[in-house]
């Protein structure tokens, strides 16, 4: 999916604009509302036109914020799940990432995650079984593939992760596990789901049941495509930050102390 969706944006531009080409690093989050007081900035004066003109040239895409960037005299645009920098008459279009070499940091993928962080108070966790470790302090939402090997990879860096209250929604990708979804029926209609999970990924034995049960995995699946999750495992922190994959557990930490340290930062006006 993510390589489909590299190749639909790429063919959308070349087929309107010159493309002033760079490496392209695409990452899989969702396009909702911005959250965070840090990026709550007014749009430049010259927006509106840039969007016009963007709108025009590539029709049926979703234009969403345009700021000044502080690189190159271009302006940034949130351009359907990408940013791409533009100059003031959208005449010329750069696909790709920035990166701050002395830093060896990728500004783009930085200011995406800022821009577009998930509203997790309005997240049906409901729809989730519910893990605690510890004290639980701290909140981790995934959504996960049974099938996944990647989530079986981060199911094992959980075990290094403590005071945490998890939330996993099942979340099978039937193009790639077309087994997943049976699977997840039958974890989510066993009397322990957490430990009937814990035993799938231990050893691959599945609960004594048809998983005919009362399930949400209908729900989810359609939950993960309104947040565009388009990998799995994604991992969303308390702050809406969302991480696409299985990232060690000393990443983990960073994101759970940058979530901590959000949460004492004041609520951005109007929000």
């Amino acid at each position: 999916m993510i390589y489909k969706t590299i190749f639909l944006l790429r063919t959308r531009i070349a087929a309107a604009v010159a493309v002033a080409a760079m490496a392209f690093v695409w990452s899989a989050v969702p396009v909702l509302a911005a959250t965070s007081a840090d990026v709550a900035t007014a749009p430049p004066p010259e927006a509106a036109a840039i969007k016009k003109q963007l709108e025009a040239k590539f029709p049926g895409a979703q234009v969403g914020a345009i700021a000044k960037s502080p690189y190159f005299g271009l302006f940034e645009v949130q351009f359907d799940n990408q940013m791409i920098y533009t100059d003031a008459k959208a005449k010329y279009v750069i696909v790709g990432s920035v990166y701050e070499v002395e830093g060896k940091v990728n500004l783009t993928e930085q200011r995406l995650r800022k821009l577009n962080r998930v509203d997790v108070a309005s997240l049906p966790l409901d729809l989730a079984f519910k893990r605690v470790k510890g004290n639980g302090e701290r909140k981790l939402i995934v959504f996960s593939d049974a099938d996944c090997p990647f989530c079986a990879k981060l199911e094992n860096e959980l075990k290094q992760v403590d005071n945490v209250t998890i939330y996993t929604f099942l979340f099978p990708i039937d193009q790639l596990h077309p087994d997943s979804a049976r699977k997840s029926r039958m974890i989510w209609c066993s009397p322990d789901k957490v430990k009937a999970w814990d035993a799938f990924f231990a050893s691959g034995t599945l609960p004594d049941n048809a998983g005919d049960c009362d399930n949400p995995v209908e729900k989810t699946n359609a939950l993960g495509q309104k947040l565009r999750v388009q990998a799995t495992p994604t991992l969303i922190f308390a702050n809406g930050s969302v991480v696409p994959g299985a990232i060690p557990p000393e990443q983990m930490e960073a994101e759970f102390k940058t979530a901590a340290a959000d949460a004492k930062k004041p609520v951005a006006a109007g929000k």
